[in-house]
């Protein structure tokens, strides 16, 4: 039986997919856990997925873009009765997912990775870290009454049996704020562990639209 599966969405990625794949297979093997890399190909048309498969992944591929979109099919096809999930863009450690295992094992049933106090210089652009992301995760936390600090970070833990008991709907970067409404709503026991957040190692511009996601987001905190 699988205890982890370490899963990362990807969508033209060939210049760090390997790298993460290479650092999350080293820290289940140090660690001594029965576990995988899981990466969703979500459409690319580089070699990203053909680099992942060759640095120890397995891959599974949806054409239908969409992070949330995405995230969800990796989960449906994860083995790992745990799921770590984060961006594979090189802005997050995941041979140091200790905190995360631990909290899971421990009956935690999603773990949130907080950003805040730990941004590397030049690892967020100052709208995001003074603004977007304050902002809208403060209005979270009004709205779904929790305390969450950062609602955006993409890496986060998960029990496969929490995430089937929930129906999500978006499809896009706002399914990180669903995912916590959700998980509110359906009374999961939460955690919230620091993290570092490092700039990325990719050659182009971000997928990340900062007003089109940032309203994608709004919408979903007020409507959900």
């Amino acid at each position: 039986m699988i205890e982890l599966t370490i899963l990362m969405p990807c969508l033209n990625e060939e210049k760090t997919v390997a790298y993460c794949v290479k650092k999350a297979l080293s820290f289940i093997r140090e660690k001594n856990i029965k576990g995988e890399v899981l990466v969703v190909d979500n459409g690319s048309i580089d070699n990203s997925y053909i680099l992942a498969e060759n640095a120890g992944a397995r891959v599974v591929r949806i054409e239908e873009k969409g992070y949330g979109l995405a995230l969800q099919f990796g989960i449906k096809q994860a083995k790992g009765t745990y799921i770590i999930m984060g961006d594979c863009d090189g802005s997050y450690d995941f041979s140091n997912l200790d905190d995360f295992i631990e909290q899971l094992r421990n009956g935690k049933q999603l773990v949130m990775g907080n950003r805040l106090n730990g941004i590397e210089k030049g690892a967020m652009p100052c709208l995001h870290k003074y603004i977007g992301v304050p902002i809208l995760s403060w209005l979270g936390r009004i709205r779904y009454k929790t305390n969450i600090n950062d609602f955006h970070c993409g890496l986060r833990g998960i029990q496969k049996a929490a995430f089937e008991k929930i129906s999500f709907r978006s499809t896009g970067m706002e399914f990180a704020s669903e995912m916590i409404g959700k998980a509110v709503k359906e009374g999961l026991n939460i955690a919230e562990i620091p993290i570092k957040l490092y700039p990325d190692k990719r050659n182009r511009r971000s997928h990340l639209r900062p007003f089109r996601d940032g309203l994608r987001h709004l919408k979903i905190l007020l409507i959900n």
